[in-house]
């Protein structure tokens, strides 16, 4: 295991807002982490420092070995793959599912006067496969479902071979068929050994694939609890971290909450 990121003392203050509050955390190069939370937490906030997107207001952010204010992020970006809705947002519409993919190369959103190698191609028609949309490949990103931009998102942020791997929500929004067809495929990917250090936001932990490992538990942009995903996903913790008495069952690799 090798370091991959961490966060020392970490506060983010925005507009005179608290964002994130003296957070201190680590992610190795073995774990599949999971960050859940109320809406507010600060959960999309932490995915933003680890993508070097954003800056601390104070304490250190260390990703890749670089740290957050020394390094330079456009070198470092490339290293970290990231899939949210926000990145889909950029892609444009007419813009086929190869090329939405292949851009990714050279960490731009639609295609203009760039050249790719035989390598690129064969990179970007591998990963299309791996995410069950080689079949899709000349289809323009209008007229994909939802399940489908959901996965393309996925396919597109590990075309690079990253480092590490951020979702923000990769099933939000689908339906239940979708939803199981993203989180199959997500544990399958998180179950390799070769793939790369993962952090998930979502906010259902029905969708949690069963690969993952560790869990971090936000609330009011403090962290509630920490640690191995099946130690840390409680009864207890989400009561504390939600403000109501809630229960949680485990069943096959999969979890389910509901109110008490």
């Amino acid at each position: 295991m090798s370091l991959v990121a961490s966060l020392d003392s970490v506060t983010v203050i925005r507009d005179g807002r608290t964002i994130l509050s003296d957070i201190t955390w680590s992610v190795e190069s073995s774990e599949r982490w999971v960050i859940f939370g109320p809406n507010g937490a600060g959960k999309t906030a932490l995915l933003g420092l680890l993508a070097s997107f954003a800056h601390p207001t104070s304490g250190s952010v260390t990703v890749l070995g670089e740290k957050m204010g020394k390094a330079d992020v456009f070198e470092l970006r490339p290293r970290v793959g990231f899939a949210s809705s926000d990145m889909a947002s950029r892609i444009p519409h007419n813009e086929t599912v190869l090329d939405t993919i292949l851009t990714a190369a050279y960490a731009v959103t639609g295609r203009w006067r760039e050249e790719y190698d035989d390598i690129d191609r064969r990179r970007a028609h591998r990963v299309l496969a791996e995410w069950n949309l080689d079949g899709l490949a000349d289809n323009t990103m209008r007229t994909l479902s939802d399940g489908e931009r959901k996965r393309v998102q996925i396919a597109r942020a590990v075309m690079t071979d990253p480092e590490m791997l951020l979702l923000d929500e990769p099933a939000g929004s689908l339906d239940v068929g979708a939803r199981e067809d993203v989180i199959e495929m997500l544990n399958h990917f998180a179950s390799e050994p070769t793939s790369p250090a993962m952090v998930m936001v979502t906010h259902y932990v029905e969708e949690i694939p069963a690969g993952f490992t560790h869990l971090l538990v936000v609330a009011e942009g403090r962290v509630v609890a920490q640690g191995p995903l099946a130690e840390t996903l409680t009864g207890e913790v989400l009561s504390e971290a939600f403000g109501r008495p809630l229960s949680v069952t485990h069943n096959n690799g999969r979890f389910q909450a509901t109110a008490l």
